[in-house]
């Protein structure tokens, strides 16, 4: 298989940067291909490199060296514009602090990523994102009148809005109790499954990795 055969494929990922301590090798010769559809769970210990994967994949940042396809399209050899292009395209994300802007509403937050793609009848598919995710009655209530849950399905809704080909969802549970953190994952499962989305989690919660079709266990910059 080449690279346009996979969703996503990374190939010699390496990512170093300089500390008073002198170079720092946070990802060293990372290689991964994830097919149209898969489900990928990142897991490793705190420092692992987990996040920093996550932002090179996702071309939120550049390597040291190696290259980055997404969709068949070479990420790493664009500039900053293209890679936020190919992104607002393709690509979804939740994250652990859920990176609503507390000025805007619910369907505002939801809105923002069809506004910025100028999509058609954006409004009616913010609504309807929002009512998937059980939200209807929170429509215009601002990110401080929500629980921490209730924020999370709002990112949960701005991530799926767009249909994206692949969601990168980082510790999308790390702000939650058990039981809130427990409904947000099946949610999200549900979610990704009714859509056919490529999805790539990290995570520490096992029993969350388990629920993916395949485990990337990284350990001190390195995929075991």
């Amino acid at each position: 298989m080449n690279s346009a055969d996979y969703l996503l494929r990374a190939e010699s990922l390496t990512k170093k940067v300089t500390s008073p301590e002198g170079e720092l090798t946070i990802l060293d010769d990372v290689s991964l291909d994830i097919a149209a559809g898969e489900s990928a769970a990142v897991v490793g210990p705190s420092g692992a490199g987990k996040t920093t994967l996550l932002s090179l994949l996702a071309g939120l940042d550049e390597p040291t060296s190696g290259q980055v396809w997404l969709n068949g399209e070479e990420l790493t050899d664009l500039d900053e514009d293209g890679r936020a292009s190919l992104r607002n395209r393709e690509v979804g994300f939740i994250f652990q602090s859920f990176h609503l802007l507390p000025s805007l509403t619910a369907i505002e937050n939801v809105l923002l990523p069809l506004e910025l793609s100028a999509t058609p009848n954006a409004n009616d598919r913010a609504r309807e994102a929002l009512v998937e995710v059980g939200l209807d009655h929170r429509l215009r209530h601002y990110p401080r009148q929500l629980s921490g849950g209730e924020k999370q399905r709002v990112a949960i809704a701005r991530a799926f809005v767009t249909a994206p080909s692949l969601l990168f969802a980082d510790e999308p549970t790390g702000n939650l109790d058990n039981k809130t953190g427990g409904r947000i994952l099946s949610l999200l499962f549900d979610l990704n499954a009714a859509a056919g989305t490529t999805l790539v989690l990290v995570t520490h919660d096992l029993d969350a990795a388990d629920r993916c079709d395949r485990l990337l266990e990284l350990a001190s910059g390195r995929l075991v």
